[in-house]
């Protein structure tokens, strides 16, 4: 199984999901392709809460704002699984998790751009210079001789598509036995979520992201929660339920989501205007209710 995952909308990923078949069997199932545009930290969140729901599997990621720069194209081998994309700190949140510990030591590898094979288009090189290309009797195997990607704005479909392809084919457990990858020198660019302060009555966080609904999920844990009947987000009243019915439909309220933390939400409506909240924000969490088991 090879899962994809990008901020690109349409049309491009249908190109990566083409070099895959083109190279692999693998079953394809797609993540999300509408993260927030090159919000690293936005899907670095979101795929560690996702991906470890899936069985063993190789999880292509691309969200790239360095894209065609000197960042590393990478390949983090974590448990069962391995994730290929940007060395950008988008994949190692999910791959602590995936390997069973946040100190977990990971594998990861360089892609060699100049050694990965390409998967060339039907019908041989496109675009402006396509002509010119294929006239040149000088111009070499694999679309003209070129080294690396062929495209300088597209690694999802060029480098990191072929990457997946081939780490799936020559097994999870093997990349190491793939001749354009090398072992990374140092650390790969992490990404850390930030870590609320909490005290006796009161939890100071952020919002790391809204969701499609306009829920503002924050990084408090939802176990400051526990025993309130209402609190006090950012100086105003909230009162806690544990479903979003638990309000009337348009009243606001604190809850905690699937993934664990707080969330500031609306029955039926958006918590992020409820409550003018933007990611990054700052949110602070006080207690304010009666003991529910009083």
């Amino acid at each position: 199984m090879i899962t994809l995952a990008s901020d690109f909308g349409t049309p491009y990923p249908a190109a990566m999901k083409g070099v895959l078949c083109r190279r692999t069997d693998a079953r394809l199932v797609d993540v999300a392709h509408d993260f927030p545009r090159q919000d690293v930290r936005a899907a670095a969140f979101w795929l560690r809460e996702v991906l470890p729901y899936f069985p063993p599997a190789v999880h292509l990621v691309v969200i790239d704002p360095g894209v065609g720069t000197d960042r590393n194209a990478i390949v983090v081998r974590a448990g069962e699984h391995a994730l290929v994309g940007p060395d950008n700190g988008v994949l190692l949140p999910a791959a602590r998790r995936l390997a069973g510990s946040r100190d977990a030591a990971l594998e990861t590898y360089v892609v060699d751009e100049t050694r990965l094979d390409p998967t060339e288009p039907a019908g041989g090189p496109v675009g402006p210079s396509a002509t010119a290309l294929s006239a040149d009797s000088d111009a070499g195997e694999n679309g003209g001789g070129r080294e690396g990607p062929a495209s300088a704005t597209f690694h999802g479909r060029d480098v990191f598509a072929p990457a997946a392809a081939d780490v799936h084919e020559a097994g999870v457990d093997a990349p190491a036995d793939l001749e354009w990858l090398d072992p990374l020198d140092g650390d790969p660019v992490d990404c850390s979520l930030p870590e609320p302060t909490l005290e006796d009555d009161r939890a100071t966080g952020e919002v790391l992201v809204i969701d499609d609904f306009g829920n503002a999920v924050t990084n408090v844990p939802g176990d400051v929660l526990a025993g309130c009947d209402r609190i006090v987000a950012n100086g105003e009243p909230v009162p806690v339920g544990e479903t979003f019915a638990a309000v009337p439909v348009g009243e606001r309220l604190a809850t905690v989501g699937s993934h664990g933390y707080v969330e500031l939400d609306v029955n039926r409506g958006r918590g992020d205007e409820a409550f003018d909240l933007a990611v990054g924000d700052r949110v602070v969490l006080e207690s304010a209710g009666t003991d529910r088991a009083n």
